[in-house]
């Protein structure tokens, strides 16, 4: 099987297992926890460019790859539970309708960020800045991509 099709069924799978997982945490518990997942790394991806743009210290990068790649793969799909598609009091969601009907193409997303974030890992594993650029700028692809498709401006 191709690296994509297997990919995108993770993905798939993951999705399909949220409904249970999620059925344990509040629909508003989901949207706080899923955005606090995405701040952090975010906040990780700032501290590697920072990395890139200024003195590289491959210990730092080394611990903000290794945060986003456990993010990436922490099962975010439970997450996504019936009912966080909207906001919710003080809860707001920047996700759009179509996340919520659109399983395959979230799966194969979900499974990109998880494929490219786990290449950032090995990369800042390495120590070689090179590899890490180029593989930041795939987890920062990915993140776009989901992004353009699945989350409303705000």
């Amino acid at each position: 099987m191709k690296k994509a099709t297997i990919t995108a069924i993770l993905g798939a799978v993951a999705l399909s297992l949220a409904s249970n997982a999620s059925a344990q945490v509040r629909p508003e518990d989901q949207i706080k926890y899923r955005q606090a997942a995405y701040s952090f790394a975010a906040w990780n991806m700032g501290k590697i460019k920072a990395n890139l743009d200024g003195t590289f210290d491959a210990a730092q990068v080394k611990a903000a790859a290794t945060a986003i790649a456990a993010v990436a793969g922490s099962g975010m799909g439970a997450l996504y539970g019936p009912g966080s598609e909207k906001s919710i009091g003080a809860q707001k969601t920047f996700a759009k309708p179509e996340l919520f009907q659109n399983g395959a193409e979230v799966g194969k997303l979900a499974g990109d960020f998880a494929t490219t974030a786990a290449a950032l890992a090995k990369a800042a594993e390495s120590g070689d800045a090179a590899a890490v650029k180029t593989a930041y700028g795939d987890v920062g692809k990915t993140c776009k991509a989901c992004h353009d498709q699945f989350r409303a401006r705000h």
